[in-house]
């Protein structure tokens, strides 16, 4: 089982007694096989793994959603034990914010579009912590899925114009096998929502403007927020009932056709 270290302090000088490779997997728990498949790339491609388990308050937009994120530790660990994981990284809030969010990391142009438009206040957050993470971790690579894509390009940004040196590895959306992006959110889907859901990624391949997407998904019971072409890709977040979807898509993967 992986060695669980709740002070980052303490983990620094640990760190400096780890001989080779280190590979960091940031995640807030409540795993699925999407986080499982990032912990075991960095198991083949490092010599130690470290994870992350931290429910960050600092990036939800509401108390209530922080209070009710499904907190899962014990089943997290046996996940990520299984994967080969070394350590777990678990703090709490007042060891991740000594400062009680008095420092911010702020970014002026990315994240103040889609997922900043309508969530303020979350990309300073998910940067923040973020940072203080790899900085933690000290870590080689950090991994990190492509589902939020518009996260990983801030942070991608971030670690460059700091001069972090942790080398930030992109991975591939896991979907399960009718193309829903793997997400912890899922789990709060009926199974009539579950089989609804599809519909994102189905319509993000299609051959259909943005806005024809955004029409259709609104005509299929969802409550689309965007949909957008950028840095080659197609995003879009869309509730279904009380559950926020986001998804996105390389272009390469766009049909050509007119067919939806």
């Amino acid at each position: 089982m992986p060695s669980i270290v709740s002070d980052p302090r303490s983990w620094q000088k640990q760190r400096k007694e780890l001989a080779g490779t280190l590979g960091f997997v940031p995640t807030m728990g409540n795993l699925h096989e999407g986080h499982i498949a990032l912990a075991k790339r960095a198991k083949a491609e490092n010599h130690h793994v470290i994870v992350s388990l931290f429910v960050n308050p600092t990036q939800f937009n509401q108390r209530a959603d922080y209070e009710k994120y499904a907190r899962t530790f014990d089943a997290d660990v046996k996940l990520l034990g299984e994967a080969g994981v070394d350590f777990v990284l678990y703090p709490d809030e007042p060891a991740m914010y000594p400062d009680k969010y008095d420092v911010q990391v702020i970014e002026k142009t990315i994240s103040k579009e889609l997922e900043g438009e309508f969530r303020p206040g979350h990309f300073e957050g998910m940067l923040t912590v973020v940072l203080k993470l790899l900085n933690i971790a000290q870590a080689d690579r950090a991994y990190f899925g492509e589902k939020d894509f518009q996260q990983l390009t801030l942070v991608k940004k971030m670690v460059e114009a700091f001069f972090v040196p942790t080398e930030i590895i992109p991975c591939p959306t896991i979907r399960q096998e009718d193309g829903l992006a793997l997400s912890s959110r899922n789990g709060r889907l009926s199974p009539e929502q579950r089989k609804q859901a599809v519909e994102i990624s189905r319509l993000l391949k299609s051959s259909l403007s943005d806005d024809e997407i955004m029409k259709k998904l609104a005509e299929a019971g969802f409550k689309p927020e965007y949909v957008a072409t950028k840095w080659g890709r197609r995003l879009a977040a869309a509730w279904l009932g009380d559950v926020r979807l986001i998804d996105n898509v390389p272009l390469s993967e766009v049909k050509k056709d007119k067919a939806a």
